[in-house]
């Protein structure tokens, strides 16, 4: 099973900001178990508190800026992408200043202060968002377009393209995240200098120079309007005498534009506020698109809170009914579960298939079968007793018994040709025999009972 990390120990860094030119100081701080990305702007005199969500991001024009209410906070997808790569789930991150300090441009500073830092596993398993189905966004305009598949595990292919001699088209590809430490990181971001006098007409650039960014001259400009952009962003002028790329420091790879695009997709996919197993392909993209899916994705966990467990009928079970018999009391007509496809130390799926020829359906009701909603509770658990029993040596020497069920809330009937997938799942430590535990009945995609229960363990065999 995994489990949620987080940061071993607080770490800070010191950097100028891209569009102030400010020098800026961040820290990463460890936080509980499900406290998500959260930013504290602790120069200002209430320190607010942002959650970094995708609904809370205000504008995406160079750098993605979230905010609650009137402040805000930009260019922080770079430091997503390096806490989202890394594992990290919950994290809070002070910063005296109203963006994420630019750093080289890329997400490199990030990782290798996290890996001094190192982290440790929570006891809250990961809960990711299982891509089910493809997703889709897309821009006819500019040609943007982002699509989201289901995939065992997360990966992202970018492609990128532009009307530039210099920068035409590009791609990159991320077959693993535990690749990105190593093979995007350090991807700098990239800026065309014809596009440099309106961006700072605009002061989105006003820390930008030749070793935070990649430079591209793409297109002839007189010396002197050279000068005069060189002027406007402090730093020295530097003599181009053809096109091509113009910074101080060689190119980290010969594809890096594409790879920092890919860091910036990660960046705000990390928004989601889950890690994804779903495959990225991404054609154009930017930070207005990629937040248009991550808003997308955001609202399908919203209205589906609690997601179905994967149910592959080919795979072996974990128990079949054989064990499950060996270890709990029940039989026909009463044994609610055939399988268990799933387990682990404070988590259990189980399954079974409803059929007409359930004696409860002879009377519930004949002309019209509906599973008892008491069963179903019933089946919970049974299920949550075999987690429960899995928590002990010789859990055959042992008997489960509920002393309370509450929050019962039932969504949608079951019925004959219906497999029902229970997911139960222990809310707290078992302590002295007694274990609370959160169990869920999913019909395919849909969630259709919930219960809250409490169990005794009794070693009575």
């Amino acid at each position: 099973m995994l489990k949620q990390n987080t940061l071993a120990k607080s770490f800070s860094m010191q950097g100028k900001g891209l569009h102030t030119g400010l020098n800026i100081n961040i820290t990463f701080h460890p936080a509980p178990d499900n406290h998500g990305y959260k930013i504290k702007r602790v120069d200002l005199e209430d320190q607010p508190i942002i959650d970094a969500l995708a609904e809370n991001v205000v504008n995406t024009q160079r750098g993605t800026v979230v905010a609650k209410k009137d402040v805000q906070v930009s260019t922080i997808e770079h430091a997503m992408a390096a806490l989202y790569a890394s594992g990290i789930d919950n994290c809070l991150i002070e910063v005296d200043a109203p963006e994420f300090p630019i750093l080289d441009g890329s997400s490199r500073f990030f990782i290798e202060e996290i890996n001094k830092a190192g982290i440790t596993e929570q006891n809250t398993p990961k809960d990711f968002y299982i891509v089910k189905h493809k997703i889709e966004v897309a821009d006819e305009q500019t040609g943007s377009s982002l699509i989201i598949l289901p995939d065992d595990k997360f990966s992202i292919n970018v492609l990128i393209s532009f009307d530039s001699p210099v920068l035409n088209n590009q791609y990159a590809t991320l077959n693993d995240i535990s690749e990105f430490a190593t093979e995007m990181a350090a991807s700098r971001t990239f800026v065309f200098v014809r596009e440099v006098e309106a961006l700072l007409n605009n002061n989105l650039i006003k820390g930008g120079d030749l070793d935070n960014a990649i430079v591209i001259y793409d297109k002839e400009m007189p010396e002197e309007v050279l000068k005069n952009l060189a002027n406007g962003l402090n730093i020295p002028y530097k003599s181009i005498r053809s096109l091509g790329y113009i910074n101080n420091q060689p190119l980290v790879y010969d594809n890096e534009p594409a790879r920092h695009k890919l860091i910036d997709v990660i960046g705000d996919i990390a928004l989601i506020g889950k890690p994804v197993r779903g495959r990225i392909i991404a054609t154009r993209p930017g930070h207005k698109i990629n937040n248009q899916l991550a808003r997308l994705i955001r609202k399908d966990i919203k209205q589906n809170e609690v997601q179905a467990p994967v149910y592959d009928p080919n795979t072996p079970p974990v128990m079949d009914v054989n064990r499950i018999k060996e270890l709990l009391p029940h039989r026909y007509p009463f044994l609610l579960v055939d399988k268990i496809i799933d387990t682990g130390s404070n988590y259990i799926v189980g399954i079974k298939n409803i059929t007409v020829n359930e004696p409860f359906f002879q009377g519930h009701f004949p002309q019209e079968p509906v599973m008892p909603g008491v069963l179903l509770v019933e089946a919970m658990a049974q299920t949550g007793g075999l987690l429960v029993l899995n928590s002990v040596d010789e859990p055959e020497r042992y008997s489960t018994y509920f002393m309370k069920i509450d929050q019962v809330k039932f969504r949608q009937k079951v019925v004959p040709g219906d497999t029902i997938i229970l997911r139960i799942e222990l809310t707290s430590p078992i302590r002295r025999g007694i274990a609370t535990m959160k169990g869920y009945v999913f019909v395919g995609e849909k969630l259709v009972v919930e219960a809250e229960l409490m169990a005794q363990i009794v070693k009575n065999k």
